[in-house]
């Protein structure tokens, strides 16, 4: 990869990285668009490790929120634990919304699913076009939320469950959470926002596994320039996705998901149209 190619695939990420049209399957296109090549252990480290650059965008942003511990009043009859989980309910909730994608992500990377969904531009351009005819109704499916709405460990599961989809490219990790969100009576700005916080320990996760891999087959990776563009990567994509996080907020909770979906349907049926017709995606072979 050179630096132009890091740049704009960073670009692409941190654009992509919170808006409900799948931030990896944007990834996997520009890639195939670039003509990188697909299947190598680097590509696809690359292409969870700058997600954690963007996702830490959202530390930054709610910092207050994310570092903030619960000082309500604690329930009266609560026993030590219980005293303990409420100081730190934040992060318990985020502990189990994270749990249903530790094990479906595993059970995916071990079997060897995920890395063939990662060079599958076919699935993407699928699950953009059935996850943007999804979106063109779901607002008036799910859209009775409030933001009184607390939510709770079992709504908190649930939310993760829908994240588990997400491990298909084009399906959108955001989408599937903030729809999740949704179904549980929250509000498109609340599950939006849960959504981000959620995404921090899944992507940490994900980083820190793909890193394990790419050392477990040796460190003739670690080049200077791979290690530059892993780190041009991460600050790019979290520069980018700062500024285009408050912004997506706002348009969601005013418009809904109508104009992603059918940004969703026209991508995703461009690349279908090529692929069906002989064409490559690649701009350069």
């Amino acid at each position: 990869m050179t630096w132009l190619e890091t740049i704009i695939i960073a670009i692409v990420e941190g654009l992509t990285e919170f808006l409900p049209v799948s931030s990896t399957g944007h990834m996997i296109i520009t890639q195939n668009l670039l003509g990188i090549p697909q299947g190598d252990a680097f590509v696809h480290a690359f292409t969870f490790i700058i997600q954690f650059g963007a996702i830490l965008s959202v530390v930054c942003l709610y910092w207050k929120r994310f570092f903030q511990l619960n000082h309500a009043p604690v329930p009266e009859g609560s026993n030590g634990w219980q005293r303990f989980l409420h100081r730190f309910r934040f992060y318990w909730l985020l502990f189990i919304g994270v749990l249903p994608a530790v094990i479906i992500g595993l059970l995916a990377k071990k079997s060897g699913l995920l890395d063939w969904l990662l060079d599958s531009v076919e699935v993407v351009a699928a699950m953009l076009v059935l996850g943007g005819v999804f979106m063109l109704y779901c607002d008036k499916w799910f859209n009775k939320g409030d933001d009184r709405t607390e939510i709770d460990e079992p709504k908190a599961f649930k939310i993760g469950l829908y994240q588990c989809i997400s491990v298909i490219p084009g399906v959108s990790r955001s989408m599937a959470t903030i729809v999740g969100g949704m179904t549980q009576k929250l509000s498109r700005k609340k599950a939006a926002e849960f959504s981000f916080f959620l995404a921090v320990p899944t992507m940490a996760g994900a980083t820190l596994l793909d890193l394990l891999d790419l050392f477990d087959e040796g460190t003739s990776w670690a080049t200077p320039h791979n290690i530059a563009m892993l780190i041009l990567g991460c600050v790019v994509a979290f520069i980018v996705a700062l500024l285009a996080m408050k912004w997506f907020v706002s348009f969601l909770t005013k418009y809904g998901f109508k104009a992603f979906g059918v940004y969703r349907i026209i991508v995703g049926g461009i690349i279908i149209i090529l692929l069906l017709t002989g064409h490559s995606l690649a701009m350069v072979d």
